[in-house]
């Protein structure tokens, strides 16, 4: 009974801070990211501009959350994956249940708004080194979980790098084929098939690694 509470307000954090990000990205899709203040996105979410800042740090926090949230899920499969089971079977097994889920954040939506959201990342500099900072933060995290267990971060750094640009190459696959018309439904099973070649090509380099007993 105690626990209730808590959920409840998790529930409307949760609430308060989907409400800004969608204000914020329709402000951003019909005026451009540099032309939008924090104050804005305040009044159209209908809260405080401290609102904003306590739940998003700065405005590029805004609208790249959900992209950001998405940073360490090749490093947790790895940690987490079962015994006897390589980081690239891991990764590669995460990311077929992403598939089967139709995830946005591998690019299987056909949400026009998510579209025009990369547009947008893809024009807007500053948008576009955040993204690119999470993807080095990705490598950075999968790096420390292989370097934990193997002790050797020279390696576990080449690995990591190679695993993310596979996951991530794939993922540019399915925006370019959203921007050209195709679903996500009529992707997933080609989606499925290039991951597998992908995850394959880099196990046939990695062979295996790491060990997990």
């Amino acid at each position: 009974m105690a626990e209730e509470p808590m959920g409840l307000r998790e529930r409307k954090k949760r609430q308060t801070a989907t409400r800004i990000w969608r204000a914020a990205l329709d402000l951003f899709l019909e005026r451009g990211f540099d032309k939008v203040s924090v104050a804005e996105i305040a009044a159209a979410a209908e809260v405080s501009k401290m609102t904003v800042f306590n739940y998003f740090g700065t405005k590029e926090d805004v609208l790249l959350r959900p992209m950001e949230d998405h940073v360490g899920d090749a490093a947790e499969a790895v940690r987490h994956r079962e015994p006897g089971e390589s980081a690239v079977d891991a990764i590669r097994r995460q990311f077929l249940a992403k598939i089967a889920e139709r995830d946005p954040s591998i690019g299987l939506s056909d949400d026009p708004r998510l579209l025009q959201l990369r547009q947008l990342i893809g024009d807007t500099p500053a948008l576009a080194r955040r993204a690119m900072f999470f993807q080095l933060r990705s490598i950075e995290l999968l790096t420390e979980v292989l370097a934990e267990e193997t002790g050797d971060r020279l390696m576990a750094g080449i690995a990591a790098h190679q695993l993310v640009a596979a996951r991530d190459a794939v993922i540019l696959e399915n925006h370019r084929r959203l921007v050209a018309g195709d679903t996500a439904e009529d992707m997933a099973d080609d989606c499925a098939a290039l991951a597998a070649r992908a995850f394959d090509l880099v196990e046939k380099g990695l062979q295996g690694y790491p060990a997990n007993a």
